[in-house]
């Protein structure tokens, strides 16, 4: 029974036993929401932290300012590109399937909680999101859970401290050693991923239950399916032109992908991922930087989930879209998508951001999807954690910084088995 000392054997088997306690018994199941809520707060606190200490000490112990824009640059290219595969395959797939046709009789007026996500979406314009970039002060960045207002007094303190010269560096130093402790403190929270993950399972089975599935089954099963096929065409392609196997890194990564699994969001993962890319071989400054981006820039599961379910509505509600307004969806898919956030319910409201700029398409037609949102939530996160893993590298590599022969050793080697030297 020694395996069950593995934390991702315990997080399955959580899985496996809040789903079926959430089927037995749906009311006690839904009343276990606290559990999850708590494990993603716990682990949530500690983001902005990790955060900040990772980028000031990747950027405060660079000298080039240069070096660093080339990085976020790239970093946004790399997204882009790979951002719009996911936005097309997530069309072509609702055209291949067409996973909405015969449901039209099921389409109902907007019922309250639909018209709460188009609020929300509409506040959420783009001179708002930018604005919102800018903490009000230098400690509510890390109050408001902003990962992108964390980046930034992150950069502007790191580009700060590297201009301090001996002092910065003393300071940087302890930035680092800071850091350090707040991993550490990660690892300790993440012993209570499995009664998290119960929490959180046994929840969306109890709250939404198996039936919700049945009517929707279609569409969440072409999700799934499209999303696979990114993950092992696009990022698979991705990942053999860097020099290693997909599947050796999704092996590398898989008590954090069970955790996001279990919990339906990538935050609670996110310390986790930082860690071992750098075990892998990107170096600090380039992981620091671009993860962080990637939870609000490189959204690819949740842009699958965008196109596929607009085109989804779309034969739901018998509407015939155009060539041009197909394109147009895929043009202001790149925008709303971008800035969502790595957690449960974020894809739900820039969907319904993006059908508001669509009004050939009800938007009451929305409410078809709130019971299968919960369980497409989980495939959405999984497929953002994947990609923002794989972009990394592929950044790091596209800055000659990527230690190709640590890559392998440790894909090779699994999990758990770092090397004491980190010769980046």
């Amino acid at each position: 029974m020694g395996f069950l000392r593995k934390i991702y054997w315990q997080v399955l088997i959580a899985i496996a036993l809040g789903a079926a306690f959430g089927a037995i018994w749906p009311a006690s199941g839904a009343a276990m929401k606290p559990l999850g809520d708590a494990f993603i707060a716990l682990i949530r606190m500690m983001i902005g932290p990790v955060i900040f200490c990772t980028i000031v000490h990747g950027i405060g112990s660079m000298h080039d300012m240069a070096k660093v824009g080339r990085i976020g640059l790239k970093a946004l290219i790399l997204f882009e590109v790979i951002s719009t595969f996911a936005l097309i395959l997530g069309l072509a797939a609702a055209h291949l399937v067409h996973p909405g046709v015969g449901l039209t009789e099921h389409v109902g007026t907007a019922s309250k909680a639909v018209e709460g996500f188009v609020t929300k979406a509409s506040d959420d314009s783009l001179v708002a999101h930018l604005l919102a970039i800018i903490p009000s002060t230098f400690i509510s960045a890390f109050t408001t859970g902003d990962l992108l207002q964390v980046l930034l007094v992150s950069i502007l303190t790191g580009v700060a401290l590297s201009r301090m010269g001996e002092a910065g560096a003393k300071i940087t130093h302890g930035v680092d050693l800071v850091g350090k402790l707040f991993f550490k403190v990660i690892n300790i929270i993440v012993y209570a991923a499995p009664i998290g993950t119960f929490g959180a399972m046994a929840y969306t089975i109890g709250a939404f239950g198996v039936k919700s599935l049945a009517n929707l089954g279609t569409l969440v099963a072409t999700f799934y399916v499209t999303s696979l096929l990114f993950v092992f065409l696009v990022l698979g392609t991705i990942s053999h032109l860097l020099g290693f196997s997909i599947l050796k890194f999704l092996r590398y990564m898989r008590e954090e992908l069970f955790i996001v699994l279990g919990t339906s969001s990538s935050e609670p993962a996110l310390p986790n991922l930082m860690r071992k890319l750098e075990e892998l071989g990107a170096p600090s400054s380039v992981v620091g930087l671009v993860v962080p981006m990637g939870y609000s820039f490189n959204l690819c599961g949740t842009n699958i989930y965008m196109t596929l379910g607009i085109l989804f509505l779309a034969q739901a509600t018998d509407t015939h879209l155009t060539f041009g307004q197909e394109a147009t969806i895929i043009l202001i898919s790149m925008l709303t998508s971008k800035g969502a956030a790595g957690v449960t319910g974020a894809g739900f409201i820039t969907l319904a951001a993006t059908l508001a700029i669509v009004p050939a398409i009800p938007i009451a037609s929305l409410g078809l999807l709130l019971g299968v949102d919960r369980f497409m939530s989980e495939c959405r996160s999984l497929t953002n954690f994947i990609s923002n893993g794989v972009t990394a590298l592929a950044v790091a590599h596209w800055e000659k910084v990527l230690n190709r022969g640590r890559l392998t050793r440790q894909l090779n080697a699994g999990p758990g088995k770092v090397e004491d030297v980190l010769p980046i």
